[in-house]
C-alpha cells in the first residue's frame, strides 16, 4: 500500500508550535493550495486550504523559517482522524502529516539598497564561473 503526497501553496498563518507532555515539538499549518484548472461557473482559479501537521525536527524547521505567506513544498502522508465533537456528531478530519518540508521560492530582494547591493554582489559570485585560470 502507497499513502505518499506532495503538495505546494502558501502558508495561510504563521505556524503554530507546541509541545506535547513529553516536550515533542508540534506544528499545526494550513497550505493554501491552487487548483491546475479554473472554476466552470466563475473561470478563477479556486484554491484548496490544507490542513497540516509536522512533528520533531521538521516542527521546528517550519517555525523557524516559514511565517504567514511564505511558499512551502511539503512531502508526507494524508491522514485521516475521526473524533466526536462536544455535541456528539461524529467528525472526521483529513490532514497531511508533513514528513520533509522545502522552500517554495527563492530568498526575496530586500527593499533595503544596501541589502539589495550585497545581494547583488553574492548573486554576482554565485554565477561567477570557477574555471577561469587566474584564480
Amino acid at each position: 500500500m502507497l499513502n505518499r503526497t506532495i503538495i505546494m501553496g502558501r502558508l495561510t498563518r504563521d505556524p503554530e508550535l507546541r509541545y506535547t507532555q513529553s516536550q515533542t515539538p508540534v506544528a499545526s499549518f494550513t497550505l493554501a493550495v491552487d487548483r491546475d484548472y479554473t472554476g466552470r461557473d466563475s473561470g478563477e482559479r479556486e484554491t484548496d486550504f490544507i490542513d497540516c501537521v509536522a512533528w520533531r525536527g521538521a516542527a521546528e524547521f517550519l517555525s523557524k523559517y516559514f511565517h504567514k505567506g511564505s511558499m512551502a513544498v511539503v512531502d508526507g502522508k494524508i491522514q485521516v482522524r475521526n473524533w466526536t465533537d462536544h455535541d456528539g456528531a461524529k467528525r472526521r478530519n483529513f490532514e497531511i502529516v508533513a514528513e520533509n518540508i522545502y522552500f517554495g521560492e527563492s530568498k526575496k530582494k530586500s527593499d533595503n539598497p544596501v541589502e539589495r547591493n550585497i545581494e547583488q554582489i553574492e548573486e554576482y559570485y554565485d554565477n561567477y564561473p570557477d574555471d577561469l585560470p587566474f584564480l
